[in-house]
């Protein structure tokens, strides 16, 4: 299976609506619930009205279309980076997903993925 690097630094926010939200930026992820409108986004992108943030985090994704009846994919990678103390943000799109780790742990994940057989690009 195929990871590729995002060469961004991420920042995962809290916001007060998504009016300034850069939606034309290539990397914007938002939650709406009913406690909170979450973002992730790339750390230049931040907007104004963010109440809370989290900066310093860099992501990966899986690569191609994951077909919805594919099971374990996101599992596997979670499991063997907690086995190895690295936390994770996880986003799931439609076609993918998305691994974050804070930046002191990325080069550490990438490796730990290398070594069990991904293939990092």
């Amino acid at each position: 299976m195929e990871i590729q690097i995002l060469d961004y630094p991420f920042s995962v926010c809290k916001v007060t609506d998504y009016s300034l939200v850069n939606l034309e930026s290539e990397y914007c992820f938002i939650g709406k619930t009913d406690e909170e409108n979450s973002l992730v986004c790339i750390t230049k992108d931040v907007p104004a009205n963010s109440t809370e943030r989290d900066d310093g985090w860099r992501a990966f994704r899986i690569q191609g279309i994951l077909d919805f009846s594919l099971i374990g994919i996101l599992s596997n990678i979670s499991t063997l980076l907690a086995e190895n103390e690295i936390g994770i943000f996880a986003i799931s799109t439609y076609n993918t997903d998305y691994i974050l780790t804070k930046e002191e742990h990325y080069d550490k994940a990438v490796d730990i993925l290398v070594k069990a057989g991904y293939h990092v690009v």
